[in-house]
């Protein structure tokens, strides 16, 4: 292979300081300074970082709607959810209970066979996934 992992995941936001201090609480991640962005006024991008090599790119937009935008599973348009790994089974269930915590999941854990799945909703209504390897 070519690649060795996402390097970033961008998307719009209402509100980066909250979504910023939900990354930071439930996953550890370290959330860089908003800066301007684009050639618009009112348009800027925070940095999330979520993983070694993996950044989300959370660009706020004054007067969009988009991040209002939000529909059932395999409803949401190209781009459905985001699945992150786990580093470790201690992760994943650290990560678990601070999700339940912060009442973005209720738990439930997924085995799907090759991987235990546990899927959370962000404060932007973002839904996401954490899987951990079987084996």
């Amino acid at each position: 292979m070519l690649l060795d992992g996402v390097n970033h995941i961008a998307w719009i936001s209402k509100d980066v300081a909250r979504l910023g201090r939900f990354y930071a609480q439930v996953f550890d991640a370290e959330v860089g300074p908003t800066r301007p962005h684009g050639e618009e006024p009112g348009e800027t991008m925070t940095t999330i970082r979520i993983g070694p090599r993996t950044e989300l790119n959370i660009v706020t937009i004054e007067g969009s709607t988009e991040p209002d935008r939000q529909t059932p599973m395999w409803g949401r348009g190209r781009i459905d959810h985001v699945g992150l790994g786990a580093a470790t089974a201690e992760a994943f269930e650290t990560i678990r209970h601070r999700l339940v915590e912060a009442g973005a999941s209720d738990g439930h854990v997924n085995d799907f066979g090759g991987a235990l799945s546990l899927f959370f909703r962000d404060p932007d209504g973002l839904e996401g996934e954490v899987l951990l390897p079987k084996g």
